[in-house]
């Protein structure tokens, strides 16, 4: 189980005298070492119950630990599922989230939709899981059922499964997460089941299918156990017959780490803590041997030997993994010239230099290299997966940042594909255009840095940049993107409240509402959609004032006057459905203190409130004009 994640020197002991300690803070944090390291289910139970003493002995306060952000996740099901959810919580920890599970009434999960559920409207989850087995929802058919037979039912299925979903938002304002199924009986026919489209095997298949065209089309988000969930090898199958008889447990207790690792990174990408930035190291990592020991010719990458081969694969894989939108960033212990040469020179290479947005070959130590890709790319330590043959630099940069996720790659380049796939570190929730041009995006910030940096000329630069700031209304294109934004951004967020698509429509549609997306491009090229600003009235305040709701922008257009450019376009838009007034708040986060001083340098004036959560509230007045200057070119489209 989780091979991808190191093994713990004495992971016992560890545990044992955290436990000893008895303090929280203490015990939490062993538990989310323990966490980021291989282990079974017996294991994984021992570490929640250590998290779970952990939680018992710190007050209220304390649940909000530092970097560790809390989420609700109900779990409605049809079969048991109380054995899987500690691995849930410790997954969870594992990538800096505190998950609190509900979990419904065994074989409820109609009811407490349809019906009601005081605990479940209690609990306020942001995201529920039906976790729904077949038997459950699928009545048997005769063989002889044709084609059109069995999609009529399959299709009132999704139609039940549709209400649940939408049940799932209007009534608890929750993200619905649907588990695919997986085949309880076996194959009739084998390889040519499909020509029984009636048995239970081919319905499986089609149902699951009609589910990831429903989540293509954003009805719901998929935890896909029927893809993604492997058995636990020799001691036993996903799905075991005698658990099901005996306790009605679908998923296999000795698979439930692997089950939690699954659902934590789903959230984990909800709440925008998917990693985004992939660092490789060079030398035995992308290729094998050592460039400045053996020379271009000699390094093993590409046909004509095994080893070759799988360097090859990997690249591809990165490859492939920059054209989705991961950022790739090199960092090697290497003379840069010679390290360079190969991107430059060797006809098997499938990473060109141009795709690597920050490249860093020296001889400083990595965990240094590491801050500087980071300030570089103004993204987070916590963005990064760092990809490492050597043992001894993973140690290091483990116990150096431990913000950074660090595969434990095999020995054989053959396996690091998978090691890397397995980690779930880039889960997504939806592509769009913008995600598909980031990792051109980051490089050419690169060459826009180097300019800057060339320059003592601050006027100068910006204006050489050519910059053109477009905003308008967040059109029906533009709103899984601007989604995107909104669950992702960390730091440039000024409140860090997450929307669903849903939660985005009612302000879409309220002329109340000033609603912007904002574009960048510069003669470097497009940055895509880069902010996002919602606006709205709210009882709290005197009619007139309009609430800035949501302020965000991606970090890698910081520093080029944008902020200033999109408050004259907010102005704008305001004073056009007549509003008098904006008021600016700021919620810290524990992660956006960049922009604390926000309104105060765009010269709102602090209204003093009480706010035990220490939000700040500000006001600008819009009876007057106000100048601003920026090097943009601003086009409103209002």
């Amino acid at each position: 189980m989780l091979s991808w994640l190191p093994k713990h020197r004495d992971a016992g002991a560890c545990l044992r005298q955290a436990q000893a300690a008895g303090d929280g803070p203490t015990m939490l944090a062993a538990a989310r070492a323990l966490a980021g390291h291989s282990r079974d289910a017996q294991f994984t139970n021992r570490i929640d119950r250590l998290a779970r003493a952990a939680r018992a002995a710190m007050p209220a306060s304390g649940l909000a630990e530092p970097g560790l952000a809390e989420v609700g996740l109900a779990i409605l099901s049809s079969h048991t599922i109380d054995h899987l959810v500690p691995a849930i919580r410790v997954a969870g920890l594992h990538r800096n989230l505190a998950i609190e599970v509900h979990t419904g009434e065994y074989g409820q999960f109609r009811s407490a939709l349809i019906m009601g559920d005081t605990m479940l409207e209690r609990f306020a989850p942001r995201m529920i899981l039906f976790a729904i087995d077949l038997p459950s929802i699928l009545e048997p058919m005769a063989l002889s059922a044709d084609r059109d037979t069995v999609e009529a039912s399959l299709a009132g299925i999704m139609e039940e499964l549709r209400l649940l979903w939408s049940l799932a938002r209007e009534r608890f304002g929750a993200q619905p997460v649907q588990q695919t199924f997986i085949p309880q009986t076996s194959p009739l026919l084998g390889s040519n089941e499909a020509m029984l489209p009636a048995s239970p095997w081919a319905c499986c298949a089609r149902l699951n299918e009609l589910l990831r065209q429903a989540s293509q089309r954003g009805e719901v988000l998929l935890v896909d156990i029927a893809n993604h969930l492997p058995d636990a090898g020799s001691e036993g199958r996903l799905y075991d017959e005698v658990r099901w008889y005996q306790a009605k447990q679908l998923v296999n207790p000795l698979v439930a780490p692997a089950y939690g690792e699954l659902v934590a990174r789903l959230v984990a990408a909800f709440v925008g803590r998917s990693r985004k930035c992939l660092v490789l190291d060079l030398d035995n990592t992308l290729w094998g041997g050592v460039v400045g020991d053996d020379g271009l010719e000699h390094l093993r990458l590409g046909q004509g030997s095994a080893e070759g081969e799988a360097y090859l694969t990997f690249q591809r894989y990165v490859a492939r993994l920059a054209e989705r939108g991961i950022i790739i960033a090199v960092c090697s212990k290497n003379d840069h010239d010679v390290a360079r040469s190969v991107f430059d020179q060797h006809s098997e290479m499938q990473i060109a230099f141009d795709d690597v947005a920050c490249f860093v070959a020296n001889w400083a130590d990595k965990a240094s290299n590491l801050r500087h890709i980071a300030r570089t790319l103004n993204i987070g330590l916590d963005s990064m997966v760092f990809v490492d043959d050597n043992p001894a630099e993973r140690e290091i940069i483990r116990r150096e940042l431990p913000e950074v996720a660090v595969p434990e790659l095999p020995e054989d380049p053959a396996g690091y594909v998978q090691c890397v796939a397995d980690g779930g570190y880039f889960e997504s929730l939806g592509l769009t255009s913008e995600d598909l041009a980031r990792s051109g995006d980051y490089t050419a910030n690169n060459q826009r840095a180097a300019i800057r940096a060339s320059t003592t000329d601050m006027e100068g630069y910006l204006q050489s940049l050519d910059m053109t700031l477009t905003a308008g209304p967040i059109s029906v294109l533009d709103r899984s993107r601007a989604v995107q934004l909104i669950n992702k951004s960390n730091q440039f967020n000024l409140t860090t409240r997450r929307r669903t698509v849903e939660e985005l429509h009612p302000l879409l549609e309220d002329a109340r509402t000033v609603t912007l997306a904002f574009r960048l491009r510069d003669r470097f090229g497009d940055n895509g959609l880069i902010g996002v600003i919602l606006a709205r009235p709210d009882p709290a305040w005197t009619a007139g004032d309009l609430l800035i709701d949501t302020w965000l922008m991606s970090c890698r257009v910081l520093g080029r006057g944008v902020e200033v450019a999109a408050l004259c376009a907010l102005r704008s838009a305001a004073v056009q459905i007549g509003a008098t007034a904006l008021i600016g708040e700021y919620r810290p986060s524990g992660r956006n203190g960049m922009v604390e001083a926000h309104y105060e340098r765009l010269g709102f004036e602090r209204v003093e409130t009480d706010t035990p959560g220490g939000e700040t509230f500000w006001r600008m007045s819009l009876q007057n004009e106000r100048a601003a200057h920026h090097h943009l070119k601003l086009e409103l489209t209002v």
